[in-house]
């Protein structure tokens, strides 16, 4: 079943096409990574599908509703949580205080629903001991966990990625992989995964499609776009599946 469309997306700035046309869908439970160069419109696809910034053209449609033109928080309850490439976190707020911030945007939640819930978030990701810490007393890794929990906090239906394992060593990227795979399982979560750590989007990616400069070059099942000649050329490098990257 199909939960998230987006149709026809283009996004212009002046003369500049950051986004030609792009098509492009998630199902239920499915895991899809959105990878290509810098500059290739990956994270200005995230910002449209997640209302930070309007398309040109296209259409956006969340379980059957139409958010094109739908502000931020109206998506965010609607099921469609996001993480940024550069950490948003508020260092003045404890860690489960920034988790609440996530939790607090439904409406319904009473306060003693929302620090119970955000508790067992972190619980769940392993982070219950550093609850009542402040944000800057955590490792880079524990802060970027912490910013995975906020998002799962709203209580999404798709969650989106931007970069995750930038500036984690191999130890942090196992174990988000491992926390990720188990939250898509348990909740039948769809992720959809802008990152440059091959190894990670190789191993967790469903389906996987590539942008470059701005327009959609590829789309398929990991192996297929490891041996795709234009993705080859744009991004992977001509000698990447020989490495068995």
């Amino acid at each position: 079943m199909t939960l998230l469309s987006a149709t026809g997306i283009s996004k212009r700035y002046g003369g500049l096409m950051a986004l030609s046309e792009v098509d492009f869908t998630v199902g239920a439970g499915e895991f899809v990574a959105v990878i290509g160069p810098n500059g290739a419109g990956k994270s200005t696809f995230l910002n449209v599908l997640t209302g930070l910034t309007p398309p040109s053209a296209g259409k956006v449609v969340l379980g059957g509703a139409d958010i094109t033109r739908s502000a931020t928080h109206k998506r965010i309850r609607a099921g469609l949580g996001r993480t940024f490439q550069h950490g948003r976190l508020f260092s003045r707020l404890s860690v489960i205080e920034n988790v609440m911030t996530g939790a607090a945007i439904r409406p319904e939640r009473d306060a003693a629903y929302v620090r119970d819930h955000s508790r067992g978030i972190l619980a769940s990701m392993g982070l219950e001991e550093v609850a009542d810490r402040p944000i800057g007393a955590l490792s880079y890794g524990q802060r970027r966990m912490v910013e995975l929990c906020r998002a799962l906090a709203c209580g999404p239906r798709v969650l989106m990625l931007d970069e995750p394992a930038a500036g984690l060593n191999s130890g942090e990227v196992e174990l988000l992989m491992q926390r990720l795979t188990s939250l898509r399982e348990k909740h039948e979560l769809a992720v959809v995964l802008i990152e440059h750590n091959m190894g990670m989007v190789m191993r967790l990616a469903q389906r996987i499609l590539v942008l470059n400069f701005g327009c959609k070059i590829a789309e398929g099942a990991p192996a297929a776009i490891q041996s795709d000649p234009a993705v080859l050329s744009a991004y992977l490098g001509e000698g990447y599946g020989n490495a068995g990257s």
